[in-house]
């Protein structure tokens, strides 16, 4: 028997096209909605028919293994099933569909194109993000995760997929092991899925810094997001015809009393490019602290000062700024060292390697 296998006359022809997993699996409102009854339905799921019951209240209409996808689309299909009280008002629908669910963790991994995570075929458990509100158990293949505020889901394909950074934060969540915590944090920001700050907001959120598998990997992967961001900055001098500047130097007054570090400096204009990479702290509550009282936050800033009392122009670019509008923030630098014609000419300073 196959997926194309013709149904029986008494139920009203479905549209089974085996390229479209939409039409493979469908709820029991889905079916309903279709003419098909809930008793022929479950004659369809007898041992040897052409359905099977995949979940509860979600049905494969063709024998054999479910494939990775079908799997996906049941799981959102059972996690997006309205609550009881509501399903006789939605019983007329030919899309229940997904409701607010989407899919986390290492399946919405999958989806995103990691490669430690591997093919979504190969996954044993799809874990689903619903309203904490939601009454509605794990089952079967499927793992729910509830929460107090769902994020926006993005797409991908047909597919509501939790964004990345929450995707990770569910995935490291459900593993103790720290190699596979480290890999799976440190390729989201050298692949380029997301930006360490952003990532390390959600650990926060999700109370995970101070997990043992964590805590060490948050310093690699903020060492990987500043590399990832340096090369950024490289090729966005070299391809937007930027003169060269001198990389990652120490400024210094003649008496000796440091400046600070920055990542790249033009001396004849006197600007200075810093790129601003550092994650936000968070206190034991889990809470971002107040600029102003975070010695992280408020060195920079003196420093900036410091400098442009001087008559250094200092530029700020961040690695998400470099990543998604590289030719605006080239355009902010050219601007920059256009302008140091018509300012007055900057304080001697020393200028070191660092």
């Amino acid at each position: 028997m196959t997926q194309n296998t013709p149904l029986s006359p008494r139920l009203p022809r479905l549209p089974l096209h085996p390229e479209d997993v939409a039409h493979r699996v469908l709820s029991a409102a889905q079916l309903r909605a279709r003419g098909v009854s809930a008793a022929q339905t479950s004659a369809q799921c007898l041992p040897g028919g052409p359905w099977q019951h995949l979940l509860p209240g979600v049905y494969l209409l063709h024998p054999g293994p479910p494939t990775g996808r079908e799997r996906l689309h049941g799981a959102l299909l059972y996690a997006g099933r309205p609550p009881a009280s509501a399903r006789r008002a939605q019983a007329g629908s030919a899309d229940a569909g997904y409701g607010e669910s989407m899919v986390t963790g290492a399946a919405a991994l999958a989806l995103h194109g990691f490669a430690a995570v591997g093919d979504v075929e190969a996954l044993h458990r799809i874990d689903v993000l619903v309203p904490r509100t939601r009454r509605l158990r794990s089952t079967r293949f499927v793992e729910v995760l509830r929460a107090a505020s769902m994020p926006r889901a993005v797409r991908v394909g047909e597919l509501p997929v939790a964004p990345v950074e929450r995707a990770l934060a569910d995935a490291v969540a459900g593993t103790v092991d720290a190699a596979c915590v480290r890999r799976l944090l440190t390729d989201a920001v050298r692949d380029g899925h997301c930006e360490p700050a952003a990532l390390v907001r959600e650990l926060s959120d999700a109370k995970l810094l101070g997990r043992p598998a964590v805590v060490g990997a948050v310093d690699s992967l903020l060492a990987e997001g500043r590399a990832v961001a340096e090369a950024r900055l490289y090729a966005m001098v070299r391809e937007h015809g930027l003169p060269d500047p001198l990389w990652n130097v120490e400024l210094r007054q003649p008496g000796g009393l440091p400046l600070g570090g920055v990542d790249a400096f033009w001396p004849d204009q006197a600007v200075a490019v810093e790129l601003d990479a550092r994650a936000p702290r968070y206190g034991a509550a889990g809470r971002r602290g107040r600029a102003e009282e975070d010695p992280q936050w408020s060195a920079p800033a003196a420093k900036r000062e410091h400098l442009e009392r001087l008559g250094i122009t200092v530029v700020h670019l961040s690695p998400r700024k470099l990543r998604e509008a590289a030719d605006q923030q080239a355009t902010v630098v050219r601007t920059a060292l256009m302008a140091a014609a018509d300012r007055e000419p900057a304080a001697y300073v020393m200028v070191l390697p660092r």
